[in-house]
């Protein structure tokens, strides 16, 4: 599939991450393929999947584009850190490969651009996840099929955030021709519809659909607050 026929795809449409971190009980491939599937069902129009065996076993599964990456660590760059990974990802069958496209150095030595050429090369596509506007201007100009703002707020020297960086989000639509993907902290479809407004191509919702575990501990957290408590001999 082109850039062109999947931005077109995908214009004002939503893409569910179908993820969970490592010691989470819904982190196994068979429950994150019916969660790709229950997405599917619902409307959603591509998936984000993490690791070369989730990716695989996904496309297999599911009718729709998929986005793949492999994260690798958890500091630093580890978002598809190397051109190893992205290749995996690629060979996976995943139609566009995601990688960290921060200015920050990546584990194997290359540069950004170098992973971009290896993948188009491989036969997929690249979302850039970006943190900041320069990254992205950067991430456009060396070959990047779309640019998201996955890393806002999680990258040192970036704001924290509590919701989604919508600043961002119209910031590089206006700077950048390539499609914008909102993506990071969008907790309602209220929000969703506000990125489509401020200029995103597309939006990412993960842990606002997929996520049960970090949505118990959310209402868990806003019940202690108030002044409740669990019974633990329920």
């Amino acid at each position: 599939m082109t850039a062109q026929h999947l931005a077109e795809a995908l214009r004002g449409r939503l893409i569910v991450s179908c993820q969970a971190p490592p010691g989470d009980p819904m982190r196994e491939t068979a429950t994150l393929v019916r969660l790709a599937r229950s997405a599917a069902a619902g409307g959603g129009s591509a998936i984000r999947a993490d690791e070369p065996e989730v990716v695989a076993a996904i496309v297999a599964a599911v009718d729709l584009p998929v986005i793949g990456l492999w994260k690798d660590g958890d500091t630093g760059v580890y978002i598809t850190p190397t051109v190893r990974h992205a290749l995996a990802v690629a060979e996976a069958g995943a139609t566009v490969v995601a990688a960290d496209a921060t200015d920050r150095p990546r584990p194997d030595g290359s540069t950004f651009a170098e992973l971009v050429n290896a993948v188009h090369a491989a036969g997929a596509l690249v979302m850039a996840d970006v943190a900041t506007l320069a990254e992205g201007v950067t991430a456009a100009a060396q070959g990047a099929d779309f640019v998201s703002t996955t890393l806002s707020g999680y990258v040192p020297g970036t704001p924290r955030r509590t919701g989604p960086d919508l600043a961002l989000v119209s910031s590089l639509a206006a700077a950048i021709s390539v499609p914008v993907v909102a993506e990071g902290r969008i907790s309602s479809p209220e929000e969703a519809a506000e990125a489509l407004a401020c200029g995103a191509h597309s939006v990412v919702v993960g842990t606002a659909i997929t996520a049960p575990t970090a949505l118990t501990a959310r209402f868990v957290g806003a019940l202690v607050r108030a002044g409740g408590g669990q019974e633990d001999d329920l």
